[in-house]
């Protein structure tokens, strides 16, 4: 993402947690490392994030705050609940600052190509004066109401994202079971009606047996424990969220949460060895 801004002229500086992984980016593309988040914050008229969790979200806003500018546009492309993205707005505010829920989709190859998709919620003007940043990141960019609006959007990918891939392990799984050419599986339903954007790029995964990460168990682990909590505020539980939460939960402690989530064929691939094992 940081690439493709710099390669739009609109790259001023990058920070990082990890240091030394900001001053390799900023030697690569000619920007400012900056020394700090407020450091960064000071030299910008628009702010991107991009954490893995909650507390993250804040520790990064409480440390832009002391360098923000009246009118800084805070862009917040994380992960997290509606109720952090609508404490960070509130901060945020007592600066004169605006600030958008912006989470994304589209995984590395998204990021990478300027193709993801954004959801964003907060200030409808706020939205239109982050256009030229948000559509060198995206394809699609979408404004779903005030702040929270966006990840609640993103929680509702995420739902779906859990019940695909877990319906693409099972049925990889199974084909795997009867025999079937996978690759070749592959070729043909990701033309048909069952086709999904992962069962394109991520059953490859599946018939090598190798998950690098594009989008981590861990991290997916996190994104529906902040859905199971939204669903339990309204008094529902959502049996596919709960399912892949305990499926999850077994990979990470086999030692696989870093692995991308296409690592789920590990469990459904188990349960017709285990039966022909029986």
């Amino acid at each position: 993402m940081a690439r493709n801004l710099a390669r739009s002229g609109q790259l001023e500086g990058v920070w990082n947690r990890t240091a030394t992984k900001a001053a390799a980016l900023a030697a690569e593309l000619g920007c400012v490392h900056a020394a700090s988040p407020a450091d960064l914050a000071a030299r910008c008229e628009a702010l991107v994030i991009n954490v893995s969790a909650d507390a993250d979200v804040l520790e990064v806003i409480d440390a832009l705050l002391p360098g923000i500018r009246h009118g800084t546009l805070v862009l917040d492309c994380s992960t997290v609940s509606a109720d952090t993205a609508r404490t960070a707005a509130a901060r945020l505010a007592t600066r004169g600052a605006e600030f958008l829920d912006c989470p994304v989709s589209g995984g590395v190859e998204g990021a990478r190509d300027g193709k993801l998709a954004i959801m964003c919620g907060g200030h409808p003007l706020a939205f239109e004066r982050a256009q030229s940043v948000l559509g060198v990141l995206g394809r699609t960019v979408a404004w779903f109401g005030e702040s929270g609006a966006g990840q609640a959007a993103k929680a509702t990918n995420q739902i779906m994202c859990a019940g695909i891939i877990r319906a693409v392990g099972e049925a990889m799984a199974f084909a795997q079971a009867q025999g079937l050419p996978l690759q070749k599986v592959v070729d043909t339903l990701g033309q048909g009606a069952g086709s999904s954007w992962y069962f394109v790029h991520r059953a490859p995964n599946m018939i090598q047996g190798s998950y690098p990460p594009g989008f981590r168990v861990r991290l997916h682990e996190k994104d529906l424990r902040i859905c199971r909590d939204m669903a339990a505020a309204l008094g529902v539980s959502l049996p596919v969220v709960d399912e892949m939460l305990e499926e999850y939960a077994e990979l990470i402690r086999r030692g696989h949460g870093d692995e991308d989530i296409s690592a789920v064929y590990r469990l459904k691939h188990e349960l017709f060895t285990q039966r022909r094992g029986g």
